[in-house]
């Protein structure tokens, strides 16, 4: 996942113009779907259609399926009206034994989670790792996004970061923490305010031996969530710090498997008892 790419037996078919281009994200996001017309409509024209919309549209999908047959040859028992459909009311795109990275992506993440629910770390830590090292940058960061992508864009996101979050609680209790602080470190800068990773990162400078850094951690993100939002650390960030400073391993205080209902949520990572 990153660019959007799409090949047919290793030839590639991604269009070179951005609406046609963006057409086929979209029905590549959700394949072997039915994707509206109207669909279409709000994604290349942000719900103003013109008053050609229905034969742009059909021209953006005649330059697809020739994209499709010049992939398939002259050998092929497919065409491309196979795979690129016309349904009633829209398109979709048949994969026919095929698939794609998000799919894949979603798979191994669901997989991997529940690996994670049922106490088994390295299953879990394997499966979204394997997953995760499907994005190869930002989505559709060629792609000129209208509100249906973007709204496919943030819920993938939101996939991987709750992907990533479990996938470092595995590692840590793993006793992985010594490779990870390369990761983390970034993490914790590349995402200044973001709560999750700078309680794993602070849970990782402690296992390491590096107490005072990761209390330095907990003042950074103290200062950067008053400067940036005007709000303290979240109870659970707090809580951490106050384990840190009792000399507790914090993952003693973390609940892996059935955590108390309405207390964890996977993209918040790691959650601390009430009573700690």
């Amino acid at each position: 996942m990153g660019p959007v790419s799409a090949h047919i037996d290793g030839v590639r078919i991604t269009p070179s113009a951005a609406k046609p281009c963006q057409v086929l994200a979209l029905l590549a996001l959700n394949p072997d779907r039915v994707v509206t017309k109207s669909a279409l409509f709000d994604e290349l024209w942000a719900g103003d259609p013109p008053a050609s919309a229905t034969n742009t549209l059909q021209t953006y999908i005649h330059q697809l399926r020739r994209l499709i047959d010049r992939a398939l040859g002259t050998q092929a028992t497919l065409s491309a009206r196979d795979i690129l459909a016309t349904e009633r009311g829209g398109y979709a795109l048949r994969l026919h034994g095929g698939d794609t990275d998000v799919r894949e992506f979603q798979q191994l993440t669901r997989v991997g989670a529940a690996a994670f629910e049922a106490g088994d770390l390295r299953g879990a830590s394997t499966l979204l790792g394997r997953g995760l090292a499907l994005w190869r940058g930002p989505l559709l960061a060629d792609v000129q996004v209208g509100p249906m992508l973007a709204l496919d864009a943030l819920t993938l996101e939101d996939l991987r970061i709750a992907a990533l979050n479990r996938r470092i609680e595995a590692d840590l209790h793993l006793g992985r923490h010594h490779e990870m602080l390369a990761e983390l470190r970034a993490l914790a800068s590349e995402n200044p305010i973001n709560e999750s990773f700078a309680a794993h990162y602070m849970i990782c400078l402690y296992r390491s031996g590096q107490v005072r850094t990761a209390l330095e951690e907990y003042q950074r993100i103290r200062g950067a969530l008053a400067d940036e939002l005007g709000i303290e650390p979240a109870p659970r960030l707090r809580r951490l710090q106050e384990v840190i400073l009792s000399g507790i391993d914090p993952l003693e205080q973390v609940t892996i498997v059935g955590p108390p209902a309405g207390r964890w949520s996977p993209a918040r990572g790691l959650q601390l008892p009430a009573a700690v």
